[in-house]
């Protein structure tokens, strides 16, 4: 009698570790899962802007500096984004909502600075495609006919 109950104890013992194991695997994966989904949330820097011709080809292209430096943030539900041109003593910044598709990224802005609240006041939808990576992302305007216009690429600060 003591041998079994000694036998179901062990097996009982046995079967609480390998439960454990199993669920410490199981929130391990969710967290592993979860690192290596891709999103946009966060703080981006602006890297480079490009301009392209009616052909689709990258005709020019700048390379942002302390001089010229653009940042975006991402929330789950707001977008804001400001901008500093030392040679120009104009302020820009947008501040607003976001919504992803699987190739657009359509930006609803609220307010924004005095010279961007002239183009949110004409329309404050911006739409563009977008390319996500795991720490960069470029987002591209799209003329009505499919052309990209220009694009702008980031880097993932946080």
């Amino acid at each position: 009698m003591r041998k079994s109950i000694l036998l179901i104890g062990i097996l009982f013992t046995l079967f609480i570790s390998c439960n454990d194991v199993n669920k410490n695997t199981l929130e391990l994966d969710k967290q592993n899962s979860f690192e290596n989904k891709l999103s946009i949330l966060g703080v981006w820097e602006r890297t480079s802007f490009y301009n392209y011709d009616e052909n689709g080809k990258i005709k020019d292209s700048f390379a942002s500096s302390e001089t010229n430096k653009h940042i975006k943030i991402f929330t789950p539900s707001k977008v804001m984004w400001c901008r500093n041109i030392s040679a120009d003593s104009s302020e820009w910044f947008g501040f607003g909502s976001y919504k992803l598709t699987d190739s657009l990224l359509t930006e609803t802005l609220q307010y924004g600075s005095v010279e961007m609240s002239k183009f949110i006041a004409m329309n404050p939808k911006f739409v563009f495609h977008y390319n996500l990576e795991k720490e960069k992302f470029s987002q591209i305007q799209i003329d009505s006919l499919g052309h990209p216009l220009f694009a702008e690429n980031y880097i993932r600060l946080e």
